[in-house]
């Protein structure tokens, strides 16, 4: 029988006959079950932030993007499209025009990107789904523009009533003679308005393909970019390979997290200093675990000189009063790990806390979050037990 072992389990789950030790002991174990909870409530806090800011990226980002090395546009041959069609793994592609603009109504102007698309794009992405007043593109000189714009610029949807135009400066080079010939312009009719995120709201118009080609004076094979959608069983590394071998180095490639890798640099961030910061209020609340123990040695003095008399040496007594701590930190990190992934779980089915009147706060729960949260209390905990056991020493055990 281990004796350290048992010994800790009784001076852990026995009274003590000191009433602040009792008090003392409740303290510190109270406050390791509420760190714990509250890491994993705040970790799976933020992966719910995070799927929920990364969920709308997928009505408007592709599952591969590709575009060119060099330059802001390229070719896209028949033999390019035929390459692309022998690849079993894509089932649409879509080519894209994207480029800076200006839009003018009534007066007011307002720098957006123009993304011109084709009539597979709907299918690559669901940007259609995301329209909230009048419909996707149907023509030419159309486009559908983002909440933002609308507001900024003050046009509706269908609004015959003024001109919509767009402006992009002319390639070339020399002075600019006159305001006109600087630029290409088309009057446009907004049909239809998306609501997806601040960010895209502000940004965006789409228009057809055509409508871009002739505002960028781009040939009739001249696009900015090439959207898939794969399969749905379709492996992306071997995608990634097929279109390496078909297209060599013409094309940088990326998926959809490529895509938005400052959004997700950011959430990442966020999330390791919230963790660090929880991480501190653990260490605060060992604190307590720390002067429980010693606290603990100096009660039971007489008991440890008893034991040290009948042969139990020094490292067995600083042994049991280091698993006493770490039976402490680890079975109340257990513990509050449970109550927050009820509360989380709660949160999830039942949308107890909610950021609007529709919209609930959103919660993730990951195994990775249960792992993070045990072995920071397991390891942090064993630290702060193998200090405050570290107090006992043969002076103290056989100085009675």
């Amino acid at each position: 029988m281990n004796v350290s072992l048992y010994i800790a389990k009784r001076y852990l789950f026995s009274k003590s006959s000191n009433n602040a030790i009792n008090i003392m002991t409740v303290i510190a174990a109270s406050g390791i079950v509420i760190a714990s909870a509250a890491l994993f409530i705040v970790l799976s806090g933020f992966a719910g932030l995070k799927n929920f800011s990364l969920e709308f990226s997928s009505f408007v980002d592709p599952d591969l993007k590709l575009t060119p090395v060099e330059g802001k546009s390229f070719v896209f041959s028949e033999k390019d499209s035929l390459a692309l069609a022998d690849i079993s793994d894509i089932k649409y592609y879509s080519k894209t025009i994207e480029e800076r603009v200006i839009l003018e109504f009534d007066g007011k102007r307002k720098l957006a990107n123009i993304k011109g698309v084709d009539a597979n794009y709907t299918r690559v992405t669901s940007i259609d789904t995301m329209v909230v007043s009048g419909s996707w593109l149907t023509d030419s000189n159309q486009i559908v523009s983002g909440w933002g714009i609308s507001n900024t610029l003050s046009f509706g949807v269908l609004d015959y009533g003024k001109s919509l135009t767009i402006y992009v400066p002319k390639p070339g080079k020399g002075q600019i003679s006159s305001v006109r010939g600087a630029f290409n312009s088309i009057n446009a009719v907004n049909t239809g308005v998306f609501h997806i995120n601040e960010d895209l709201d502000n940004e965006y118009v789409y228009s057809n393909l055509s409508t871009a080609k002739y505002l960028m004076n781009y040939n009739d094979n001249q696009i900015s970019s090439i959207e898939l959608k794969l399969t749905e069983n379709a492996n992306e590394a071997t995608v990634r390979d097929a279109l390496t071998a078909a297209f060599g180095n013409r094309f940088q490639i990326k998926n959809r997290n490529e895509l938005n890798d400052s959004l997700n640099k950011m959430l990442n961030t966020e999330n390791m200093a919230v963790y660090l910061i929880f991480t501190l209020v653990i260490i605060i609340a060992l604190f307590n675990v720390i002067g429980a123990l010693i606290m603990m040695i100096l009660d039971k003095k007489e008991s440890l000189n008893t034991l040290f008399n009948l042969g139990v040496d020094v490292s067995q007594i600083k042994n049991v009063f280091f698993l006493q701590g770490s039976l402490m930190t680890v079975l109340g990190g257990i513990l509050g790990l449970v109550i927050g992934f009820l509360i989380v779980l709660f949160q999830y089915l039942f949308e107890l806390v909610m950021l609007t009147p529709s919209l609930p706060y959103p919660v993730a729960i990951k195994p990775i979050n249960f792992v993070i949260v045990l072995v920071t209390i397991t390891v942090l905990g064993i630290l702060a037990s193998k200090l405050a056991s570290s107090r006992i020493n043969k002076a103290l055990v056989n100085n009675f």
